[in-house]
């Protein structure tokens, strides 16, 4: 089997500088987690020709529905916002396959995937994983919701297994909880694209005449590897997403 060749990796040493004769420092070793993750980082951006798309999603109709969910059943676990972009997700990955697809390791062959799982960033002290929830097409989004809650409780504490971080089709980097208007993702190879979700804010749209209406708007950042999807598809992708959150009770 061919090894591709990493294109620029053949770059300078890291500059050795004493940051000690400038004052005060301390030393800091990375967690294995920080460690890791800074190898695959760094071998996907420089492998993958990464192009970034940003638009955003009207999501006021997902939550008022999310909020009279919770005004009906207010026993059960709310639904988070990232349950249904999980499942919107995997609407986008069945109308566009070149989405759910991976380059072999050749680079010559596109292994188009007829599964449907879908990867979420987790924020854990010891640094970023990625945990799978497998086969999102055939769960409700209240099934997707508990398994990515139950995901982030096993890597926040004793950690997530290989058989858990292993066979993703898209990945999902929410920083909503956070802030920010957009950042570009990283691709998390092998996977082809990756979408970056930050913080909704109401946002004034312009209505019937000349009337403003305030629609919550969430912003998107599609990250994708240019090899394998172009412009175009990265845009219909993300008008798609939009569309389909437009009809929360669909999704549930």
């Amino acid at each position: 089997m061919e090894t591709p060749t990493i294109s620029g990796a053949d770059l300078p040493p890291w500059p050795a500088i004493d940051f000690a004769a400038f004052g005060e420092v301390e030393q800091k070793p990375l967690s294995r987690i920080q460690g890791l993750t800074a190898g695959f980082l760094s071998r996907n951006w420089l492998t993958i020709p990464h192009v970034t798309h940003h638009d955003d999603a009207d999501i006021t109709a997902l939550e008022a529905w999310r909020q009279q969910v919770a005004e009906q059943s207010p026993q059960q676990p709310r639904l988070s916002p990232l349950a249904f972009f999980a499942k919107a997700l995997v609407s986008g990955l069945k109308a566009f396959p070149q989405f759910n697809a991976s380059l072999d390791a050749t680079g010559k062959n596109l292994v188009l995937k007829k599964y449907f799982h879908i990867g979420i960033a987790i924020d854990t002290p010891r640094g970023l994983v990625v945990g799978v929830v497998r086969d999102c097409d055939r769960k409700s989004v209240a099934d997707v919701a508990a398994q990515i809650t139950a995901l982030s409780a096993k890597a926040r504490s004793r950690g997530l297994p290989m058989s858990d971080m292993e066979g993703g089709c898209m990945s999902i980097s929410s920083l909503g909880g956070i802030g920010g208007t957009g950042f570009t993702p990283i691709v998390n190879a092998p996977e082809v694209a990756i979408l970056g979700i930050t913080k909704a804010e109401w946002k004034p749209v312009r209505g019937t005449g000349a009337a403003l209406e305030w629609r919550l708007k969430v912003p998107l950042s599609l990250s994708y590897d240019h090899r394998v999807i172009n412009g175009a598809d990265a845009a219909r992708f993300l008008r798609h997403f939009d569309a389909v959150l437009a009809d929360p009770r669909a999704l549930a």
